[in-house]
Parts: C-alpha cells; sequence; structure tokens
C-alpha cells in the first residue's frame, strides 16, 4: 500500500479532537480499518470520509457505537437499492423505445 495515502491515527485524533480509544473501538467493530507500519497507526485517505461521518453521528446526535453501525448499514442498503432502481429504469428505457 501506498504510504502517501496514509494519515496517523495522531494526526486524525488531534485534528477532530477524538481519543484514539474510540478509533480502536470503531476498527474493532469494523467500521474502519487502521494499518499498523513499524508500530505506528494509519488511516487510509479514502476512509476520512466514513470517519467524519461517524464523528457527526456520535458527536451531534448523541448515537452510540452500535447505532453508528445500524445507520451505516442501512445508508449502504439504501445507496445499493438506489443504484438497483437506477439500473432498472435504465432497462425499462430500452424496452418503452422500442
Amino acid at each position: 500500500m501506498n504510504e502517501k495515502n496514509l494519515i496517523s491515527l495522531q494526526t486524525l485524533c488531534t485534528h477532530y479532537s477524538i481519543e484514539i480509544s474510540f478509533v480502536d473501538a470503531l476498527n474493532k467493530m469494523g467500521l474502519i480499518q487502521i494499518e499498523i507500519i513499524e508500530q505506528n497507526q494509519f488511516i487510509h485517505q479514502d476512509q476520512i470520509s466514513v470517519l467524519e461521518k461517524i464523528i457527526r453521528l456520535h458527536n451531534e446526535l448523541n448515537v452510540n457505537l452500535e447505532g453508528i453501525d445500524v445507520v451505516l448499514n442501512l445508508l449502504e442498503k439504501e445507496r445499493a437499492l438506489r443504484d438497483e432502481l437506477n439500473s432498472l429504469k435504465n432497462k425499462l428505457r430500452l424496452y418503452e423505445n422500442d
């Protein structure tokens, strides 16, 4: 993995004013993945948006970790259903144009 795309966990925790234990708990639940390189913890930059969403849910709405897991799963299912609906609409348009 390219180390340029990794962000130090310590830097993220300082920037977002969160505890490392909070991020460790997210990692244990499988909500984010922590990379360990030479005893330093990193998060891939692609996961920053998920982490920000989790932090907002936790801090602004007081949702606990289990609730965050449920919310993220429901959002993923909603996205998959929306994609499937768009696909079906496109197929239907093919038949309507005949």
